[in-house]
């Protein structure tokens, strides 16, 4: 079977985030899931296969790490929808069957692609007692995003702070289901970005993932409050860095991005 490492949420290779791609008839058996993730070793693979038609969604989408199933990814959907238009192999809006409900992408003209997911709740929380020495950095605040996502996004002082973050994964462990979500306000917005993240999610066996569009259904949601607009742009501020445009829209968040395929072979196992 075809598989495919996709560049998500970046117009250019070796950017954004990678993801593994395979277009099945059917799900195996989660074991093999899982195996095919580890060897890809990327943040996400997707396995996605055809519903029969008439139906509430056209592909089942299944995500995994390298360790463990995930309920939501947003960079590996965006490179599934990729993958299905530049190849013909579907056309339009796709909707997809997934754990996190029918999520939907869809296509422009210009080559990107909107992904309308869930919006993250935001629940007020407290600073974990030696967050700080674990981050690296002390929060101003602190939220729980709820079960889709299941970070705690973290506000940080400002974007340099963001950056310069070197944590001990480890101990960052100890304070979500999945990870952290590091924010701050973009020092000079004329860059062309509103906000800026790093996401660390040592859980599911990612120290530090390159762009997360799940994260953003939290992060639209923070900012376009504290920002007053519906539509942003964020930037994971991340080595190989990628950005995400978000549009709130209620209980839903639309993310935009493109998507670049590397490399295409065949599965042997």
């Amino acid at each position: 079977m075809r598989i495919r490492i996709v560049d998500a949420f970046t117009d250019r290779p070796f950017a954004g985030n990678p993801a593994g791609v395979l277009l099945l008839d059917a799900f195996p058996d989660d074991d093999w899931l899982q195996n095919v993730a580890m060897e890809v070793n990327h943040a996400e693979t997707a396995f996605a296969h055809p519903l029969p038609e008439g139906g509430g969604a056209d592909w089942a989408l299944r995500w995994f790490t390298p360790a463990a199933e995930v309920a939501m990814c947003g960079h590996a959907t965006l490179a599934t929808a990729h993958v299905l238009h530049s190849t013909g192999t579907h056309e339009g809006r796709v909707r997809f069957a997934t754990r996190s409900g029918v999520l939907v992408a869809e296509p422009h003209e210009d080559g990107s692609i909107t992904l309308d997911f869930p919006t993250a709740p935001l629940t007020p929380a407290d600073i974990p007692e030696g967050i700080a020495d674990a981050l690296g950095a002390e929060p101003g605040a602190a939220f729980d995003t709820g079960p889709n996502v299941g970070d705690l996004l973290l506000e940080l002082a400002d974007e340099k702070t963001v950056r310069a973050l070197r944590p001990d994964h480890k101990a960052l462990g100890a304070h979500s289901a999945r990870g952290i979500i590091a924010t701050a306000r973009a020092e000079d917005p004329s860059r062309g970005y509103d906000y800026v993240s790093r996401c660390f999610f040592p859980n599911v066996g990612i120290d530090e993932d390159p762009v997360t569009g799940s994260a953003h259904t939290a992060l639209a949601p923070y900012w376009s409050e504290r920002l007053g607009r519906p539509d942003l742009t964020g930037l994971q501020a991340s080595p190989r860095s990628g950005r995400v445009r978000t549009e709130l829209r209620g209980d839903r968040t639309l993310l935009t991005g493109r998507a670049v395929t590397v490399i295409e072979g065949e599965l042997l196992a």
